[in-house]
């Protein structure tokens, strides 16, 4: 029993680690962690099960463990309208704070979407009992459900690209990518990243910093200008700074800035707000970019708000391979339905 327990979890722990050591820019990184999970609890079980006669004569204990397992099943009934209420109460805060704009609406509207399944489109399953409407029923449910998984794997992903047992890296360059400025000035988030770079830089002595920002409406200097300037007002050494200045959207930040290192295979450091991490991560992993991502902190009802908008940036980076896989899936449901329908039809002429 030990060592079937011990195989259950320790196949799958090789495959994350491998994931984890190989590339972890992928949504492999969170599907495998939760397969792992799984199969460790399957392991525990198991084990648990193995020695019931003894666990049955410590009363303590076993009431310890059922409560432990009320309390995960709780979490688990309860976690869609925790999710809910969390999305709701931040989109609140995040309107509250930010204003009304039509990006600041995702969180809420995320969250009467999810309400909206769980309640109403259960509700009209009931209505279409005829082949064609639960034929088309299941089609958009199983359509939801993919997508919900999906964002599930990818927000696992990107808290996972964040975890670093160290900063240290002999990184030998540190692009700080750029998010906007008002006028000349820095803004809060873009200062956050930029103070997450200089940390980094002084962790990684040889490494040089790369200012990455064109100028956009409504600036008067490039960004990577107006970084540069904040760095140098906190003493980085200007001759340490570079500065890509053509770029305005983050696949041009990893490619201009990748354009301006002379040293081959360089060991690359990426920084940028934590929620936009793991995107950044897969533009530069499709650009074949060897690279490592750290995250600046910003606002929570802010991150949860733009994790939405950075899955529908993946969303839209991938989509066809997606789609791929609904397609499939509604073939072959729609296959079973017709099939049903000529078994009626021959039922109904013999």
């Amino acid at each position: 029993m030990w060592l079937l327990s011990f195989i259950i979890f320790f196949i799958p722990f090789c495959i994350f680690a491998g994931v984890m050591i190989h590339d972890p820019r992928t949504l492999w990184s969170g599907a495998s962690f939760l397969w792992m999970l799984f199969c460790l609890a399957v392991s525990l079980f198991l084990i648990l099960s193995r020695y019931s006669e003894w666990l049955s004569s410590h009363t303590g204990l076993t009431g310890i463990l059922v409560f432990m397992v009320i309390g995960a099943m709780m979490g688990v009934i309860l976690f869609p309208a925790l999710l809910i209420l969390l999305f709701f109460i931040e989109g609140i805060n995040i309107i509250r704070h930010e204003g009304m704009k039509p990006s600041n609406l995702l969180s809420m509207l995320f969250s009467v979407l999810l309400a909206g399944y769980l309640t109403v489109w259960p509700m009209l399953g009931n209505l279409g009992r005829d082949i064609i409407g639960t034929t088309l029923y299941t089609i958009i449910s199983f359509a939801a459900i993919y997508i919900l998984t999906l964002m599930a794997m990818y927000t696992l992903s990107a808290v996972l690209n964040l975890i670093h047992l160290r900063k240290k890296r002999k990184a030998d360059y540190i692009i700080v990518l750029g998010s906007g400025i008002l006028g000349t000035k820095v803004p809060p988030l873009l200062a956050a990243r930029i103070d997450r770079g200089i940390e980094l830089f002084r962790l990684n002595p040889d490494a040089r910093l790369i200012m990455s920002g064109g100028q956009g409406p409504g600036e008067d200097i490039p960004e990577s200008e107006a970084m540069a300037f904040y760095a140098l007002e906190r003493g980085v050494d200007i001759e340490r700074i570079m500065m890509e200045q053509k770029s305005s959207s983050t696949e041009e930040n990893l490619r201009f800035s990748r354009e301006l290192m002379v040293k081959e295979n360089p060991k690359i450091i990426i920084v940028t707000t934590a929620y936009h991490v793991f995107r950044a991560l897969i533009l530069a992993r499709r650009q074949g970019i060897k690279c490592t991502g750290f995250g600046a902190k910003t606002k929570w009802y802010f991150t949860l708000n733009a994790l939405i908008r950075e899955f529908a940036g993946y969303m839209r980076l991938s989509w066809k391979k997606h789609a791929i896989v609904i397609g499939i899936a509604a073939g072959i449901l729609s296959a079973g339905a017709v099939m049903k329908i000529a078994g009626s039809i021959l039922s109904f002429i013999g």
